[in-house]
């Protein structure tokens, strides 16, 4: 099938031929290009072009859903054709492909599945690893097992890395010496401003004072705020919807939990001309493009996923981001016309920001890692070419975790419930907890915790960090089913459980045993049942050997039992944050 590769005048462009030479000659490349070059959406198109792919795909792997779908979506119009045709995407929830997709967006979780059904990837040309920079733990992954296909399976299939803040020449080592390709400039100037006030605490009031003030001085263009999470969005959100001199703006916000309508409406121009104000996490930093944005203003921080091998749990953490995301984020407001930037912490600061950010394979949970890794059939790490080798203490944590689990033998080799649980988009305890429930009447209860435990909490805790039982999540949700209005963080709950409850051929509308809650949660956290300790009514000693306690007032002190699915991992007794007696 022919396609006429459009031009777009980007930047990209202009180092394509030499990208196209390089990868119709070898099997590896490196594309470093700076913000809007127009790598995301340029790219795959142009490699139509190379002549090795006969009738094979082109696989590219975005960081995060939204960006994977709008990557799909801007291709498909570039085409002038209607997503799932030459470009589809395959997204958790949505796939839009067809027999005629030669170019599939993907997220990065999907190409480890992919490569664990086929190994060879018989269907596949190339492999395009989008904006790796941000080291998640499946990219770097998907990248180990990908060079292990070339080197014994598949020495045609091309593997191309591509990112705006990329160490190059680490990349480019690990890929076997691959050639490194610059695309040059950005396409608009970005002026940097200093706020020089670091935000700490509750500062969404100020931070709406401060936006208030730059939209007075900036009379143009819309403007994109970076928050660490949906909590500062939201407060924020609140603040400027109440200021009369903004009723003129329209107020957006964007992150992961919200619907695709939501989403769309934040990346799309205003239809009554307004000027726009998107609050957004980390989410739009990469590989998106929310028209009419000229103005960004930084909080400089995010949350990042943080494993404490003290309490074995995994946790958000609010953090200063490195140079690269700060050059990520500015790099937003010149992407369609010149633009400012305006960064809440001082020059001074600036200078000391860290180059990159921690990769998330030094410091997450492994276990998920470790399974895949038994089920790929590698028990040595070192035999697998990594950027940053899987630490072994996390590793052997868990492997620890699967064997209590059943899903690894004594010999870390996958056993039959490990291969079921490992083909499942859940954290290996969520899907062994379902799978062991799969023939009982616990069936649709299991879905439904599953459900929560790997979404945002739905029902914030009490100032006093009491209200911590999970029955009370769990009838919000059973309740929210027959309701229409719903909050982004339950609808994103209710959709996950939908599709898990799909998957086990549950009913949608299928009533739960509440009072099995506790029973069904112990088949995930074995590792956490808790003790009350004599004479204490809020500590409690865990099976696992750590200590816990409630907040004091909580409902459930004095439990003599309990289950515990969250804690915050501080201190000697670690808070518990989750749980069911």
């Amino acid at each position: 099938m022919h396609v006429t590769i459009p031009k777009t005048g980007l930047p990209v462009e202009d180092v394509l031929p030499e990208l196209l030479d390089h990868l119709s000659k070898q099997n590896v490349a490196v594309l470093q290009a700076p913000p809007g070059a127009g790598k995301t959406t340029t790219v795959p198109l142009w490699l139509l072009q190379l002549q090795s792919l006969e009738n094979r795909k082109i696989i590219m792997l975005e960081p995060r859903r939204l960006a994977a779908r709008a990557a799909a979506v801007r291709m498909a119009g570039l085409l002038g054709e209607a997503v799932g045709q030459t470009v589809g995407y395959r997204i958790r929830y949505e796939n839009k492909v067809s027999s005629q997709t030669r170019i599939e967006v993907v997220t990065e979780g999907i190409l480890t599945r992919k490569l664990q059904s086929d190994p060879e990837l018989s269907d596949t040309a190339v492999v395009i690893f989008d904006e790796f920079h941000e080291r998640s733990l499946n990219s770097d992954l998907g990248l180990a097992l990908m060079r292990q296909t070339q080197e014994f399976l598949r020495e045609d299939l091309k593997v191309l890395v591509m990112s705006a803040t990329l160490d190059a020449e680490g990349i480019a080592k690990l890929l076997g010496n691959a050639p490194i390709v610059t695309s040059q400039g950005k396409l608009f100037p970005v002026e940097t401003r200093y706020i020089e006030r670091t935000p700490k605490g509750r500062y969404e009031g100020i931070l709406s004072n401060w936006i208030t003030d730059i939209l007075h001085e900036e009379p143009s263009g819309d403007m994109l705020v970076f928050l660490p999470g949906a909590g500062e969005i939201n407060r924020v959100s609140s603040n400027l919807s109440a200021k009369s001199e903004l009723a003129d703006f329209a107020i957006h916000t964007l992150f992961g939990n919200l619907s695709q309508k939501q989403q769309d409406k934040a990346l799309s121009p205003d239809p009554k001309g307004r000027r726009k104000i998107v609050l957004a996490t980390d989410i739009a930093e990469t590989s998106l493009t929310i028209d009419g944005v000229r103005i960004v203003v930084d909080t400089g921080l995010s949350r990042k996923p943080f494993f404490d091998p003290n309490s074995g749990m995994s946790r958000l953490e609010l953090k200063r981001i490195s140079r690269a995301s700060a050059d990520q984020r500015r790099g937003r407001a010149g992407r369609q016309q010149a633009g400012v930037c305006y960064r809440m912490w001082s020059a001074a600061e600036d200078r000391g920001l860290i180059p990159y950010s921690e990769p998330e394979i030094a410091v997450a949970d492994l276990s998920s890692l470790a399974l895949e890794l038994a089920k790929w059939g590698v028990t040595d790490v070192s035999e697998l070419a990594w950027l940053t080798e899987p630490p072994e203490g996390l590793l052997s944590q868990g492997r620890e975790v699967l064997r209590s689990l059943g899903a690894l033998d004594k010999t870390d080799k996958i056993t039959k419930l490990g291969s079921r649980i490992v083909n499942l988009p859940l954290h290996p305890r969520l899907a062994s907890m379902i799978v062991k429930c799969e023939f009982s009447d616990d069936l649709a209860l299991a879905c439904d915790m599953a459900a929560l435990l790997s979404e945002r909490d739905i029902l914030p805790k009490n100032r006093d960090g009491s209200n911590a039982d999970l029955r009370k999540r769990l009838q919000l949700l059973e309740n929210a089913r027959s309701q229409s209005a719903r909050n982004p963080a339950l609808g994103a709950v209710l959709k996950n459980s939908a599709d898990i409850r799909k998957r086990f051929r549950v009913n949608s509308d299928q009533l739960v045993n509440l009072s099995n809650a506790g029973l069904v949660l112990s088949l995930a956290y074995p590792d956490r049942i808790g003790e009350k300790r004599k004479g204490k009514s809020v500590s409690y000693r865990l099976s696992g050997g750590r200590g816990a306690a409630l907040a004091e007032r909580d409902e459930l002190a004095g439990e003599p039992y309990l289950v515990v699915a969250d804690l915050d991992g501080k201190g000697r007794d670690a808070t518990i944050r989750l749980l069911r007696p």
